[in-house]
Protein backbone atom coordinates (compact mmCIF):
# COMPACT_ATOMS: atom_id res chain seq x y z
CA UNK A 1 0.00 0.00 0.00
CA UNK A 2 1.22 3.41 -0.81
CA UNK A 3 0.60 6.25 0.86
CA UNK A 4 1.30 9.96 -0.03
CA UNK A 5 1.96 11.93 3.33
CA UNK A 6 2.27 15.83 4.20
CA UNK A 7 3.53 17.49 6.97
CA UNK A 8 3.36 21.35 7.81
CA UNK A 9 3.26 21.85 11.24
CA UNK A 10 5.96 24.22 11.83
CA UNK A 11 8.67 25.60 9.63
CA UNK A 12 9.22 22.70 7.00
CA UNK A 13 6.88 21.71 4.05
CA UNK A 14 7.39 17.88 3.55
CA UNK A 15 5.43 15.49 1.66
CA UNK A 16 7.10 11.54 0.73
CA UNK A 17 5.22 8.01 -0.51
CA UNK A 18 5.86 5.58 1.33
CA UNK A 19 5.53 1.86 0.86
CA UNK A 20 3.24 -0.57 3.54
CA UNK A 21 4.43 1.89 6.48
CA UNK A 22 8.06 1.01 6.25
CA UNK A 23 9.73 1.80 3.28
CA UNK A 24 9.76 5.20 1.62
CA UNK A 25 10.21 5.71 -1.74
CA UNK A 26 10.66 9.41 -1.82
CA UNK A 27 10.67 12.24 0.88
CA UNK A 28 11.33 16.10 0.64
CA UNK A 29 11.66 18.55 2.45
CA UNK A 30 11.35 22.00 1.91
CA UNK A 31 12.91 24.08 5.40
CA UNK A 32 12.48 28.00 5.77
CA UNK A 33 15.50 27.68 8.62
CA UNK A 34 17.58 30.43 6.84
CA UNK A 35 14.30 32.69 6.92
CA UNK A 36 13.20 32.50 10.43
CA UNK A 37 17.43 32.72 11.61
CA UNK A 38 16.54 36.56 11.27
CA UNK A 39 14.36 36.45 13.63
CA UNK A 40 15.76 34.47 16.26
CA UNK A 41 12.90 31.47 16.12
CA UNK A 42 9.72 30.63 13.75
CA UNK A 43 7.35 33.21 12.65
CA UNK A 44 4.15 31.76 12.24
CA UNK A 45 2.61 34.30 9.82
CA UNK A 46 5.63 34.22 7.81
CA UNK A 47 5.58 30.23 8.16
CA UNK A 48 2.12 29.80 6.74
CA UNK A 49 3.05 31.73 3.99
CA UNK A 50 6.10 29.94 2.71
CA UNK A 51 4.38 26.52 2.90
CA UNK A 52 1.39 28.11 0.19
CA UNK A 53 4.42 28.88 -2.20
CA UNK A 54 6.05 25.52 -1.51
CA UNK A 55 3.43 22.99 -1.21
CA UNK A 56 2.79 22.37 -4.68
CA UNK A 57 5.88 21.69 -5.79
CA UNK A 58 6.68 19.65 -2.64
CA UNK A 59 4.13 17.11 -3.32
CA UNK A 60 4.98 16.69 -7.05
CA UNK A 61 8.45 16.59 -6.66
CA UNK A 62 7.67 13.71 -4.20
CA UNK A 63 5.55 11.88 -6.55
CA UNK A 64 8.25 12.16 -9.19
CA UNK A 65 11.03 10.92 -7.10
CA UNK A 66 8.74 7.73 -6.13
CA UNK A 67 8.23 7.04 -10.01
CA UNK A 68 4.33 7.31 -9.01
CA UNK A 69 1.22 9.50 -10.08
CA UNK A 70 -1.52 9.57 -8.17
CA UNK A 71 -3.15 6.74 -9.47
CA UNK A 72 -0.38 4.74 -8.23
CA UNK A 73 -1.10 6.01 -4.52
CA UNK A 74 -3.71 4.26 -2.38
CA UNK A 75 -4.36 6.83 0.32
CA UNK A 76 -3.53 10.38 1.46
CA UNK A 77 -2.21 10.82 4.92
CA UNK A 78 -1.68 14.39 6.45
CA UNK A 79 -0.62 15.94 9.77
CA UNK A 80 -3.56 18.04 10.88
CA UNK A 81 -2.33 18.45 14.94
CA UNK A 82 -0.77 19.72 16.71
CA UNK A 83 0.90 22.72 15.56
CA UNK A 84 0.91 26.72 14.61
CA UNK A 85 -2.89 26.35 13.40
CA UNK A 86 -2.05 28.44 9.96
CA UNK A 87 0.90 25.96 9.38
CA UNK A 88 -1.02 23.41 9.70
CA UNK A 89 -4.36 24.50 7.77
CA UNK A 90 -2.03 24.47 4.31
CA UNK A 91 -1.27 21.22 4.90
CA UNK A 92 -4.91 19.65 5.52
CA UNK A 93 -6.81 22.22 2.92
CA UNK A 94 -3.83 20.98 0.39
CA UNK A 95 -4.93 16.84 1.16
CA UNK A 96 -8.61 17.78 1.32
CA UNK A 97 -8.24 19.06 -2.09
CA UNK A 98 -6.15 16.29 -3.33
CA UNK A 99 -8.24 13.77 -2.16
CA UNK A 100 -11.21 15.01 -3.42
CA UNK A 101 -9.54 15.61 -6.85
CA UNK A 102 -8.14 12.21 -6.87
CA UNK A 103 -10.83 10.36 -5.03
CA UNK A 104 -8.64 8.72 -2.44
CA UNK A 105 -8.80 8.15 1.26
CA UNK A 106 -7.56 10.89 3.55
CA UNK A 107 -5.68 9.99 6.73
CA UNK A 108 -5.32 12.36 9.27
CA UNK A 109 -2.28 11.99 11.59
CA UNK A 110 -0.95 13.15 15.02
CA UNK A 111 2.35 15.18 14.68
CA UNK A 112 3.84 13.02 17.77
CA UNK A 113 2.41 9.50 16.68
CA UNK A 114 4.38 10.35 13.49
CA UNK A 115 7.66 10.90 15.32
CA UNK A 116 7.29 8.11 17.30
CA UNK A 117 6.81 5.86 13.74
CA UNK A 118 10.06 7.53 12.31
CA UNK A 119 11.58 4.49 14.11
CA UNK A 120 9.58 2.27 11.89
CA UNK A 121 11.33 3.24 9.11
CA UNK A 122 14.59 3.06 10.59
CA UNK A 123 14.08 -0.19 12.08
CA UNK A 124 11.73 -2.80 10.41
CA UNK A 125 11.77 -4.93 13.10
CA UNK A 126 10.39 -2.54 15.46
CA UNK A 127 6.72 -3.65 16.86
CA UNK A 128 4.88 -2.45 19.82
CA UNK A 129 4.48 -2.56 23.02
CA UNK A 130 7.34 -0.30 24.17
CA UNK A 131 8.10 2.65 26.15
CA UNK A 132 8.93 6.15 24.20
CA UNK A 133 10.93 9.52 24.77
CA UNK A 134 8.97 12.02 22.37
CA UNK A 135 11.28 14.91 22.52
CA UNK A 136 11.19 18.10 20.62
CA UNK A 137 10.76 21.81 21.04
CA UNK A 138 7.14 21.93 22.01
CA UNK A 139 6.43 18.80 23.58
CA UNK A 140 8.39 16.12 26.11
CA UNK A 141 6.01 13.09 26.85
CA UNK A 142 7.01 9.52 28.41
CA UNK A 143 4.87 7.41 25.98
CA UNK A 144 3.35 4.09 26.61
CA UNK A 145 2.75 2.51 22.87
CA UNK A 146 0.71 -0.73 23.33
CA UNK A 147 -0.39 -0.86 19.68
CA UNK A 148 0.41 1.19 16.67
CA UNK A 149 -2.76 3.10 17.65
CA UNK A 150 -2.70 3.21 20.97
CA UNK A 151 -1.21 5.34 23.30
CA UNK A 152 -1.25 6.24 27.07
CA UNK A 153 0.71 9.87 28.01
CA UNK A 154 2.60 8.65 31.42
CA UNK A 155 4.69 11.60 32.29
CA UNK A 156 5.16 15.27 30.69
CA UNK A 157 6.28 18.31 31.21
CA UNK A 158 4.23 20.75 33.24
CA UNK A 159 5.83 23.54 31.24
CA UNK A 160 8.65 24.24 28.73
CA UNK A 161 9.69 21.53 26.70
CA UNK A 162 13.09 20.00 27.22
CA UNK A 163 13.35 21.56 23.33
CA UNK A 164 12.35 24.91 23.73
CA UNK A 165 14.65 25.01 27.19
CA UNK A 166 17.62 24.26 24.45
CA UNK A 167 17.01 27.17 22.10
CA UNK A 168 16.13 29.68 24.77
CA UNK A 169 19.33 29.24 26.36
CA UNK A 170 21.57 29.12 23.16
CA UNK A 171 19.84 32.28 22.04
CA UNK A 172 20.78 33.74 25.38
CA UNK A 173 24.20 32.96 24.68
CA UNK A 174 24.36 34.23 21.08
CA UNK A 175 24.04 31.18 19.28
CA UNK A 176 21.81 31.39 16.05
CA UNK A 177 18.33 29.53 15.49
CA UNK A 178 18.06 26.97 15.95
CA UNK A 179 20.20 27.23 18.63
CA UNK A 180 20.12 23.56 20.49
CA UNK A 181 21.66 22.20 17.45
CA UNK A 182 24.57 24.88 18.02
CA UNK A 183 24.14 24.44 21.78
CA UNK A 184 25.17 20.50 21.49
CA UNK A 185 28.05 20.21 19.23
CA UNK A 186 29.69 23.27 21.34
CA UNK A 187 28.56 20.90 24.59
CA UNK A 188 30.92 18.26 23.46
CA UNK A 189 33.89 20.23 24.41
CA UNK A 190 33.14 21.57 27.62
CA UNK A 191 33.21 20.35 30.95
CA UNK A 192 29.55 19.34 32.14
CA UNK A 193 30.52 19.45 36.15
CA UNK A 194 31.39 23.22 35.87
CA UNK A 195 28.16 24.56 36.45
CA UNK A 196 25.68 23.26 39.18
CA UNK A 197 22.79 23.98 38.09
CA UNK A 198 19.10 22.90 39.31
CA UNK A 199 17.56 19.53 38.34
CA UNK A 200 13.60 19.93 38.72
CA UNK A 201 11.25 17.17 39.79
CA UNK A 202 7.08 17.21 40.29
CA UNK A 203 6.28 16.38 43.54
CA UNK A 204 3.86 13.59 43.24
CA UNK A 205 4.13 13.35 39.30
CA UNK A 206 8.04 11.15 39.23
CA UNK A 207 7.69 10.59 35.55
CA UNK A 208 6.75 14.45 34.62
CA UNK A 209 9.12 16.92 34.17
CA UNK A 210 9.68 20.58 34.70
CA UNK A 211 12.65 22.67 32.82
CA UNK A 212 11.51 26.27 33.25
CA UNK A 213 13.16 26.76 36.38
CA UNK A 214 16.53 24.90 35.24
CA UNK A 215 15.79 27.57 32.05
CA UNK A 216 15.49 30.36 34.38
CA UNK A 217 18.92 29.14 36.05
CA UNK A 218 20.87 29.18 33.06
CA UNK A 219 19.94 32.53 31.52
CA UNK A 220 20.17 34.44 35.18
CA UNK A 221 23.52 33.24 35.28
CA UNK A 222 24.35 34.85 31.77
CA UNK A 223 22.96 38.00 32.63
CA UNK A 224 24.36 37.94 35.86
CA UNK A 225 27.95 37.54 34.50
CA UNK A 226 27.11 40.33 31.71
CA UNK A 227 26.15 42.81 34.09
CA UNK A 228 28.96 42.55 36.29
CA UNK A 229 31.71 43.30 32.64
CA UNK A 230 32.33 39.48 32.67
CA UNK A 231 31.91 36.44 30.50
CA UNK A 232 31.37 33.02 31.13
CA UNK A 233 32.60 29.84 29.57
CA UNK A 234 30.19 28.82 27.35
CA UNK A 235 31.53 25.36 26.26
CA UNK A 236 31.06 24.21 30.04
CA UNK A 237 28.35 26.47 30.65
CA UNK A 238 26.61 24.76 27.62
CA UNK A 239 27.97 21.21 28.53
CA UNK A 240 26.51 21.37 32.40
CA UNK A 241 23.10 22.61 31.00
CA UNK A 242 23.05 19.87 28.60
CA UNK A 243 23.81 17.65 31.31
CA UNK A 244 21.47 18.68 33.53
CA UNK A 245 18.31 18.58 30.72
CA UNK A 246 19.36 15.10 29.99
CA UNK A 247 19.92 13.62 33.48
CA UNK A 248 16.00 14.36 34.07
CA UNK A 249 14.99 13.48 31.02
CA UNK A 250 16.54 10.02 31.35
CA UNK A 251 16.01 9.80 34.67
CA UNK A 252 12.17 9.70 34.58
CA UNK A 253 12.26 7.82 31.42
CA UNK A 254 14.47 4.62 33.16
CA UNK A 255 12.49 4.80 36.56
CA UNK A 256 9.15 4.81 34.31
CA UNK A 257 10.48 1.89 32.37
CA UNK A 258 12.00 -0.12 35.36
CA UNK A 259 8.55 0.31 37.02
CA UNK A 260 6.17 -0.62 34.16
CA UNK A 261 8.24 -3.56 32.83
CA UNK A 262 9.11 -2.16 30.08
CA UNK A 263 12.77 -3.59 28.17
CA UNK A 264 12.26 -1.96 24.99
CA UNK A 265 12.93 1.57 25.15
CA UNK A 266 12.91 4.34 21.78
CA UNK A 267 13.26 7.92 21.57
CA UNK A 268 11.41 10.41 19.27
CA UNK A 269 11.08 13.75 17.94
CA UNK A 270 13.70 16.77 17.37
CA UNK A 271 15.83 16.41 20.58
CA UNK A 272 16.56 12.29 20.22
CA UNK A 273 18.88 13.98 17.91
CA UNK A 274 20.86 15.59 21.00
CA UNK A 275 23.97 13.25 21.40
CA UNK A 276 24.49 13.28 24.92
CA UNK A 277 21.02 11.78 24.96
CA UNK A 278 21.04 9.35 22.93
CA UNK A 279 24.79 8.10 24.31
CA UNK A 280 22.86 8.40 27.63
CA UNK A 281 20.02 6.01 26.97
CA UNK A 282 22.08 3.63 25.05
CA UNK A 283 23.97 3.44 28.20
CA UNK A 284 21.69 2.90 30.46
CA UNK A 285 19.94 0.14 28.26
CA UNK A 286 22.91 -1.40 27.88
CA UNK A 287 23.38 -1.98 31.37
CA UNK A 288 20.20 -3.72 31.53
CA UNK A 289 20.19 -5.61 29.00
CA UNK A 290 17.49 -4.00 27.21
CA UNK A 291 17.30 -2.96 23.91
CA UNK A 292 17.41 0.97 22.56
CA UNK A 293 15.86 1.99 19.37
CA UNK A 294 16.03 6.10 18.05
CA UNK A 295 15.89 7.30 14.46
CA UNK A 296 18.78 8.62 12.74
CA UNK A 297 18.98 12.37 12.61
CA UNK A 298 17.98 12.49 9.37
CA UNK A 299 14.59 11.38 10.33
CA UNK A 300 14.77 13.37 13.81
CA UNK A 301 12.99 16.80 12.20
CA UNK A 302 9.88 16.96 10.93
CA UNK A 303 9.50 15.24 7.68
CA UNK A 304 7.05 13.35 5.26
CA UNK A 305 8.18 10.35 5.75
CA UNK A 306 7.04 9.74 9.37
CA UNK A 307 3.72 10.48 8.11
CA UNK A 308 3.29 8.06 5.88
CA UNK A 309 4.63 5.47 8.35
CA UNK A 310 2.11 6.33 11.10
CA UNK A 311 -0.25 7.31 8.67
CA UNK A 312 -0.58 3.47 7.19
CA UNK A 313 -1.60 1.92 10.72
CA UNK A 314 -3.63 4.80 11.21
CA UNK A 315 -5.72 3.63 7.69
CA UNK A 316 -5.69 0.44 8.68
CA UNK A 317 -6.99 1.14 12.47
CA UNK A 318 -10.21 2.99 10.23
CA UNK A 319 -9.17 6.14 10.92
CA UNK A 320 -10.61 7.75 7.75
CA UNK A 321 -11.34 11.24 7.60
CA UNK A 322 -13.96 13.41 5.03
CA UNK A 323 -14.30 17.00 3.92
CA UNK A 324 -14.59 17.81 7.78
CA UNK A 325 -11.68 17.71 8.53
CA UNK A 326 -9.88 20.57 10.46
CA UNK A 327 -6.65 21.20 11.83
CA UNK A 328 -6.04 21.47 15.56
CA UNK A 329 -3.14 23.62 17.34
CA UNK A 330 -3.55 21.40 20.49
CA UNK A 331 -4.61 17.58 21.11
CA UNK A 332 -3.36 15.00 22.87
CA UNK A 333 -1.54 12.25 21.18
CA UNK A 334 -3.67 9.39 23.01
Amino acid sequence: MRILSIESSCDETAAAVVEDGRRVLSSIVASQVEEHKLYGGVVPEIASRRHCEAINGVVREALVQAGVGLDGIDAIAVTYAPGLIGALLVGVNFAKGLSMAAGLPLVPVHHLRSHIASNYIAHQELEPPFLCLVVSGGHSHIVEVTDYTKMKVIGKTRDDAAGEAFDKAARTMGMPYPGGIHLDKLAESGDPDSFKLPHPKVDGSPYDFSFSGLKTAVINLIHNAAQKGGELPKADLCASFRKAVVDSLSDNFIRAAEDMGYKKLVLAGGVSANSLLRRRISEECEKRGWSCYYPPVSLCGDNGAMVGAQGYYEYLSGNISGMELNARATMSIE
